[in-house]
């Protein structure tokens, strides 16, 4: 359908304000790139290199060509609210952004869009960059941020990648040539990306235990690992202290934050002590520092803080008095930091946490986690006291601890310690369903102990007759045949025979589940 510019854009303007609002988030003056990008979307909109547009009234679709170096086709679908190009940059392009302000100058001016946009421009990156600092990396990531992430707007969970990646690509152009260089520029970015990121969540109140916002700091948090693991193998520069010196006060002040993602903050805080900030003279500063804001809030126990420098400086004695500390409300912190003294070889260190922490996993896991988190919580514990010597009642009382958010980890234990018929009777005692069973290792238990496993095999085969539908008695008759499977294995065969013409008997009235039965020749 033959439709001109301006009517298409007062039939969508809404969406077609939103996405400028968009791309204008995305590009900044201070950026040498994005002014050009912008100068040259300004330059195809006064030179008519638009050509008409295809338009489906029907379909909401609208078709533009530029011609450019090549020819770029830029498509956006209304109904579903994208914008795509077919040039190979698939971030914001001069093509898209052409075409929305072709759109746009039919209720704005865009003289005056370009001069406000402009106007925000405070320094050069590239000048910032020029002059190596610590200052200066500083201010780079500050002049970026300070224009995407705007006042006390909060930001969707669902989006806060999209942004720390538009953010991260913007300063990374200015990345030092020299490869020791190159890892500690990263992980100066980083920290102060997050570290902005997690003021502002606490300041707009931005769910950090979403979903998305996991995702967000589990991706951060890996990168950082990696920065941190490559910066661990190189040789330290003298010029680089500076920098050293500014990170560890970054990672104290995330640490610091009054509230919000305290698992991540301690493990980033964590991660610095234990793989790259080792010297002793820098050891002992912070723990001065820490030792005189014993009063300062946060949702992170700073005494917890403590055990790491006492790890780290093998102080036994101060250790023990720290752990003795730990408490319902703090134990999640401990086991963080049991982890990474695991990590680094502290084993005698690491048990003591742990073991301390036995009596308090009960309540955590059945009372004050969320039951989404409580399966991921005993996961964490099982892979750590895996680690550890523990006695067959220390054993007990962990696993106990669990309920049915530990079944799998207990299950695992159990075939470990090949104690088969704990294994049976625990998974009679919380039910769930034989494929679910196979996953949990019911072949190996057949493998080595098939009589153990016949009561299980009844057990879940009344349960399918129960529910008294022809589908669940063939179910129960697919139980039977790995029953039977079981039975030969452990020279009962006999006994299964027996035990089918008891069932028979039983449940006489049962046509329907006679004719499974029967048609599946299990007396045979």
């Amino acid at each position: 359908m033959s439709l001109t510019f301006s009517e298409i854009a007062h039939a969508h303007k809404d969406f077609i304000q939103h996405t400028l609002t968009s791309f204008e988030d995305q590009l900044h003056p201070s950026n040498e790139d994005d002014a050009e990008l912008v100068t040259r979307a300004m330059f195809t909109v006064r030179n008519q290199a638009i050509k008409p547009p295809y338009y489906s009234k029907f379909g909401q679709f609208l078709v533009c060509q530029i011609q450019d170096a090549t020819t770029a086709e830029i498509s956006i679908n209304f109904e579903q609210k994208t914008i795509t190009c077919s040039c190979p940059n698939k971030a914001v392009c001069r093509h898209k952004l052409a075409v929305i302000l072709k759109l746009s100058q039919y209720f704005i001016s865009l003289q005056r869009w370009v001069s406000i946009w402009r106007s925000k421009k405070s320094t050069s990156l590239n000048s910032l960059a020029t002059e190596r600092s610590p200052e200066n990396w500083q201010r780079m990531v500050d002049e970026v941020l300070q224009y995407a992430i705007k006042g006390t707007q909060p930001i969707e969970p669902y989006v806060l990648g999209t942004l720390q990646e538009s953010i991260r690509q913007k300063v990374q152009r200015h990345r030092p040539y020299e490869q020791e260089w190159q890892d500690l520029f990263s992980l100066f970015v980083e920290v102060a990306i997050i570290k902005r990121f997690l003021l502002h969540a606490v300041k707009t109140k931005i769910d950090m235990k979403h979903h998305y916002s996991q995702i967000f700091l589990d991706n951060t948090l890996s990168r950082i690992q990696r920065s941190i693991d490559s910066l661990s193998k190189m040789t330290r520069l003298f010029a680089t202290e500076p920098f050293f010196d500014a990170l560890q006060q970054q990672v104290r002040d995330i640490l610091l934050i009054e509230k919000g993602a305290s698992t991540f903050r301690l493990n980033l805080y964590l991660q610095f002590w234990t793989k790259l900030f080792g010297e002793n003279k820098r050891i002992t500063t912070e723990m001065a520092i820490l030792e005189q804001l014993e009063n300062h809030e946060s949702d992170i126990d700073l005494k917890v803080v403590h055990t790491i420098f006492y790890i780290l400086m093998k102080k036994d004695t101060q250790l023990v008095a720290a752990v003795e500390e730990m408490h319902e409300q703090n134990i999640e912190s401990y086991i963080e930091v049991s982890k990474f003294a695991l990590q680094k070889g502290f084993i005698d260190e690491a048990t003591l946490i742990l073991k301390k922490a036995l009596p308090l996993i009960q309540p955590v896991v059945q009372e004050l986690l969320q039951p989404v988190q409580r399966q991921k919580f005993t996961r964490k514990l099982d892979q750590l006291y895996e680690q550890i010597t523990l006695t067959e009642e220390e054993e007990l009382m962990l696993y106990g601890s669990f309920g049915r958010y530990g079944l799998e980890s207990f299950s695992n234990f159990l075939l470990r310690q090949q104690r088969y018929e704990q294994w049976v009777a625990l998974h009679q005692l919380y039910s769930s369903s034989i494929p679910y069973l196979d996953q949990a290792g019911l072949k190996e238990v057949v493998a080595h102990a098939p009589e153990t496993a016949l009561p299980l095999y009844h057990f879940y085969a009344m349960e399918e007759i129960q529910q008294k539908s022809r589908q669940n008695y063939r179910q129960a008759v697919r139980i039977w045949r790995a029953m039977k499977t079981a039975s030969k294995k452990a020279g009962k065969l006999d006994y299964f025979i027996n035990y089918m013409e008891a069932v028979q008997q039983q449940y006489k009235r049962l046509r329907a589940l006679q004719e499974e039965i029967n048609k599946s020749n299990l007396l045979t």
